[in-house]
């Protein structure tokens, strides 16, 4: 990943929660709001389900999907996401992708090497906002905040079909059974980390949501 000088402050703000809670487009308000980067380190793990796929890497062949992140040469910034020099930002939220990407998430030596790539991304920049589902827990366990970004389910499968279509029962399954996927697999489960603080975004607008974290944060952060 592209990585720039290092930055005069330090702060991190970590949000975890399950896919469809809105934590891509709260972190992003967050960012803005403090002049802070922002990184989805979900897409990340999309990325290289992506280059996967178009290799004809099996998602299920644990080494040589672990050799693929190792090597990939990845972007994810608010631009776009470019993996090995291409434009990969609207695959990855495909349903080949979506399908493929737990398998990869899974994938124990991929974690260490896109953990590895988020703490360098976050060393260069002095902190930011980032998003993903073991950030608080394993990522940055001493972020200066982290936060568990949750919704029901309902709401969650609602905002994914407003954003990509489909049926809202549909997606309502999918996410849950991607939500059970996600908190039951050995390396990096998805929960709340010790010290965070749970953010219910149902029936709240992002910017309600924004004040609530911003009102969190120490005074000299805000």
């Amino acid at each position: 990943m592209t990585v720039n000088a290092p930055a005069e402050r330090s702060l991190v703000i970590a949000i975890d929660g399950p896919a469809g809670a809105g934590k891509s487009t709260v972190g992003k308000a967050v960012a803005r709001r403090l002049g802070l980067e922002y990184l989805d380190t979900g897409a990340m793990y999309r990325a290289v389900a992506f280059a996967a796929l178009r290799r004809g890497i099996p998602v299920t062949d644990d080494p040589a999907v672990a050799t693929l992140a190792r090597e990939l040469e990845l972007s994810v910034s608010e631009a776009g996401v470019i993996v090995d020099g291409v434009d990969a930002t609207t695959e990855i939220r495909g349903r080949a992708v979506t399908d493929a990407v737990s398998a990869v998430a899974a994938n124990t030596p991929v974690r260490e090497e896109l953990r590895a790539r988020q703490r360098q991304w976050a060393d260069a920049r002095g902190g930011g906002v980032i998003e993903g589902r073991d950030i608080g827990t394993v990522v940055f366990p001493d972020a200066t905040l982290k936060l568990f970004v949750t919704a029901s389910p309902r709401v969650r499968a609602e905002r994914r079909v407003a954003e990509l279509g489909g049926d809202v029962d549909d997606v309502a399954a999918s996410i849950t059974e991607r939500d059970r996927r996600d908190m039951t697999r050995a390396d990096g489960p998805l929960r709340a980390a010790d010290g965070a603080a749970v953010v219910d975004t149902t029936g709240l607008t992002v910017d309600e949501v924004v004040e609530r974290i911003v009102e969190l944060l120490p005074t000299d952060a805000r």
